[in-house]
């Protein structure tokens, strides 16, 4: 509990809200509010532009994020083609329709965010001893909220990401010489961002719950499977900084796609470091 709250329960009867904490315990829901607000919105705005995603100015190929893997779009990169005849043609086209759903739900099913979330959105409960809007808890047990155990299947999904990712982030040192057409070794700023972004990314990632779940469940003695008990530590070490990894990997794969958007706007130059 944050230093200056008042361990005692409030009366049942109280309007929402009533506390009798006396340190500022709204700061925490507020900013989570505005925090993820903020991010659902960019995010969604970024997915329907279906423009300014691959930057390849001076030679460099920097994939945004949001984008990634391009399975339809640019039929020079993309895996499969352009635009395919079965999307409707009322929806506005974007390859990042296509793929921004699967990281989404496996943060919006995180156990993390749930707790935030839950607070910031649903005021369930607003904080600790603070009164909520309602008197039964149900727990997770019931529709719709059950189904947030599909985080475990949509962590298989996020380790995918986290490689399709690292090969972005790898291709992002390849740089094309436009007179040879040759690829040679080069480092940009978009470089460095695609880098930072999925070892953030991959430590969030691989300190999900599920993961310490993956690596040790099972298992009565892991002092009996010393590989898996080392796995297991490091999945743990990353696990006991959750929150300190699901909040720079949300803000900074925004800032990756802004980049890589601002490049392609001609609003930045990416400095080539050599």
């Amino acid at each position: 509990m944050a230093n200056g709250a008042v361990a005692e329960a409030v009366n049942p009867a109280a309007a929402v809200g009533v506390t009798r904490r006396r340190d500022a315990w709204w700061v925490q829901p507020l900013v989570v509010f505005l925090a993820l607000s903020g991010f659902v919105v960019y995010a969604t705005w970024a997915a329907f532009q279906g423009k300014n995603y691959r930057y390849t100015g001076g030679g460099a190929n920097y994939l945004s994020p949001f984008y990634s893997p391009e399975l339809v779009g640019n039929p020079h990169y993309s895996w499969f083609g352009g635009r395919p005849g079965w999307w409707p043609g009322w929806l506005v086209f974007s390859p990042a329709l296509l793929i921004l759903p699967f990281p989404a739900f496996f943060r919006l099913t995180c156990y993390y965010y749930r707790g935030a979330y839950y607070k910031a959105f649903w005021a369930d409960p607003p904080s600790c001893t603070v009164k909520e809007p309602r008197s039964h808890y149900r727990g997770e047990s019931a529709f719709p909220l059950i189904l947030q155990n599909v985080h475990r299947y949509f962590l298989y999904i996020a380790i995918l990401f986290i490689a399709d990712l690292a090969y972005d982030a790898w291709t992002s040192y390849w740089f094309i010489n436009p007179s040879t057409g040759q690829a040679h070794v080069g480092m940009g700023i978009g470089s460095l961002v695609l880098t930072i972004n999925v070892l953030l990314l991959a430590g969030y990632t691989f300190g999900c719950h599920s993961m310490r779940h993956l690596c040790g469940g099972r298992i009565n003695k892991l002092s009996e499977c010393p590989m898996r008990s080392r796995i297991y530590g490091c999945v743990s070490s990353l696990n006991s900084r959750h929150m300190a990894w699901a909040w720079p990997s949300l803000v900074f794969v925004a800032f990756s796609d802004l980049y890589v958007r601002l490049c392609c706007m001609g609003v930045l130059t990416d400095w080539r470091i050599f």
